[in-house]
């Protein structure tokens, strides 16, 4: 989501039973803040849709008579009207669809504002698999060596956690002093869910030197239990890190428009299942991923290993007499 649309988002007014709507999923169903901010820009976008058939100008107008009406027939024209007035990828269609599903279930079963459910039956746009983009062990080698400067510990353990624990970027951030425990790290994955990321040497090595030159901060400081420091003394912020990461692609002659923080999480699960002999089930775990279908687009040989597979056949030397 575009943070650029915040004020857009929380400044818009909804009918009354939508804010209840998200109300209901931040304090009961425990969705994080980001997760709720989704819902609200999805609801909005639902809503502005049919302002025009309503003849209504604000959201807000869109009353409870209103939603009782909403057919099936009515939510794919407007998935119809996502893709193809307002191009959106499968991938984002399928989240508003989602969305959409989760507010109408609320309505109809929770809230008792619906007899029925229109959204019951409505599917998710066909999605369209593609392998995921990732650097080669020799690039990740380059990246890594490509570090220098004035922060060079720090960026140096940034990209060492990215590259062999496969973190998000919100949960790389997000990492406190206290949360490391021995050979481990606790992170807050999506929906602030808690998991547990074990680290290998490298990992150790690298926090272990950047800690030694971390700037102290003040007890009285919010920021003095965050892991990496900006020269601002603040928590990094994501963007940082994204200019970090691009900054040593560059330096490492990777071309830094195909690359990014996630590529890298695509290339620490990518080099884990390739080299490190760890089953699908596992990868998950380490990944955080909800559903096991997630973390199948990793299970990816390349020609090479295709190659050996087949040659490896235990009838590869049978010839005809």
């Amino acid at each position: 989501m575009d943070t650029n649309n915040d004020d857009l988002i929380f400044n818009t007014p909804l009918p009354s039973y939508a804010e209840e709507f998200l109300i209901y999923m931040e304090s009961i169903r425990g969705k994080s803040a980001n997760t709720v901010k989704e819902y609200r820009y999805d609801l909005i976008s639902f809503f502005t849709y049919f302002l025009k058939s309503q003849k209504k100008y604000h959201i807000d107008e869109l009353d409870e008579g209103f939603i009782r009406s909403v057919t099936l027939t009515d939510l794919y024209k407007y998935i119809n009207f996502l893709s193809k007035e307002r191009k959106l990828k499968p991938t984002s269609r399928a989240r508003k669809v989602a969305s959409i599903r989760s507010f109408f279930k609320y309505l109809f079963s929770k809230a008792h504002v619906l007899d029925t459910n229109p959204a019951v039956d409505l599917e998710s746009p066909k999605q369209t698999k593609k392998l995921p983009v990732y650097l080669q062990l020799d690039e990740s080698k380059a990246l890594l060596s490509s570090v220098s400067g004035e922060n060079e510990l720090r960026d140096y353990c940034i990209l060492t956690l990215f590259l062999n624990c496969g973190m998000r970027l919100s949960e790389l951030c997000g990492i406190n002093i206290s949360s490391i425990k021995d050979n481990t790290i606790i992170v807050k994955g999506k929906g602030d869910k808690e998991r547990t990321i074990y680290l290998n040497d490298a990992c150790e090595k690298a926090i272990g030197d950047y800690l030694k030159v971390r700037p102290k901060l003040p007890e009285s400081d919010p920021d003095r239990d965050a892991l990496f420091i900006s020269e601002r003394k603040k928590r990094l912020s994501r963007r940082a890190v994204q200019y970090t990461v691009k900054k040593y692609l560059y330096a490492a002659g990777i071309d830094p428009t195909k690359y990014s923080t996630h590529k890298l999480r695509h290339t620490a699960a990518t080099l884990m299942y390739q080299y490190g002999d760890v089953d699908i089930r596992s990868l998950q775990e380490i990944l955080g991923h909800e559903s096991i279908s997630t973390t199948e687009i990793y299970t990816h040989v390349n020609s090479g290993r295709l190659a050996e597979a087949v040659r490896a056949n235990p009838l590869a030397d049978e010839t005809k007499k």
